[in-house]
C-alpha cells in the first residue's frame, strides 16, 4: 500500500526508514518542509543522517575562502538549522526530532511548524546569488579596487576594498562619508561583490 513505512534494523538496532509509493493508489502524500534545529556544530552530520534515511534535506551553505587551506570551504547559511521535506503522517515527527544530531523540530504551540515552499525557493535563490558573487573574484580582490556591499545596513553602497582580515572570513572596506572622509568597515566576505571598473563610474 502507498504510504506504508518499513523499519529495517541493523545489528546495532538502529532503524532505517524506507518508503514505498505506488502510483495506482489514490492517496497522495502531504509533503511539507520543516525546520530542524541541530546540536551545536552538527549540521553536516545531521544532514547526512537524514539523507541516509531517505529524507530530502535542504541545507543551504555559503562557499568561503578560508585563510587556512585546511579549514572548511563552506559554512551554514542558517547556523544550527536545516530543512527537511517529509510527510509527518508517514515519517512521524518523532523520527525527525530524535534523529542523531538533532536537537528538536521547530514547533509553535506544540505543533511542528511547516515552512512555505516559496520561502525555501527564496532562500535557495539567495544562496545561489551569494555563492555566484563569490565566484566573481572576491578572493582575488586587490587593495584599492571598488566593491559593492550586498547586505547589511550599508547594502547598496560602493566602497573601496582595503584588505582581508587574517584568520577570519571577513574583509575591510572603506566607505566614503561627507564626500571626503573615509571610514573603515568590517564585513563578511559574502557581503561584498566585486565591481567592474566600467560599472563603478
Amino acid at each position: 500500500m502507498a504510504g506504508e513505512s518499513y523499519f529495517i534494523y541493523n545489528q546495532s538496532r538502529t532503524p532505517k526508514l524506507i518508503l514505498e509509493i505506488h502510483e495506482d493508489v489514490p492517496r497522495a502524500m502531504t509533503l511539507l518542509w520543516y525546520a530542524v534545529r541541530s546540536k551545536p556544530n552538527k549540521e553536516d552530520f545531521l544532514a547526512r543522517q537524514f539523507e541516509s534515511y531517505g529524507v530530502k534535506v535542504f541545507y543551504p551553505r555559503l562557499r568561503v575562502t578560508p585563510v587556512n587551506p585546511r579549514s572548511r570551504k563552506s559554512r551554514p547559511y542558517f547556523p544550527g538549522y536545516l530543512f527537511v521535506h517529509a510527510d509527518l503522517t508517514v515519517v512521524g515527527s518523532s523520527t525527525l526530532q530524535w534523529m542523531a544530531g538533532a536537537a528538536n523540530l521547530v514547533s509553535f504551540g506544540g505543533e511542528p511548524a511547516s515552512v512555505p515552499d516559496s520561502l525555501i525557493h527564496a532562500v535557495e535563490k539567495r544562496v545561489e546569488e551569494i555563492n555566484a558573487s563569490n565566484k566573481t573574484g572576491v578572493d582575488k580582490l586587490k587593495r584599492g579596487e571598488p566593491v559593492r556591499i550586498q547586505a547589511g545596513p550599508f547594502a547598496g553602497y560602493e566602497a573601496i576594498f582595503d584588505g582581508r582580515i587574517s584568520g577570519q572570513e571577513r574583509v575591510r572596506v572603506l566607505l566614503r562619508f561627507l564626500e571626503k572622509r573615509q571610514v573603515a568597515v568590517e564585513l563578511e566576505e559574502n557581503q561584498v561583490l566585486r565591481v567592474k571598473r566600467s560599472q563603478s563610474r
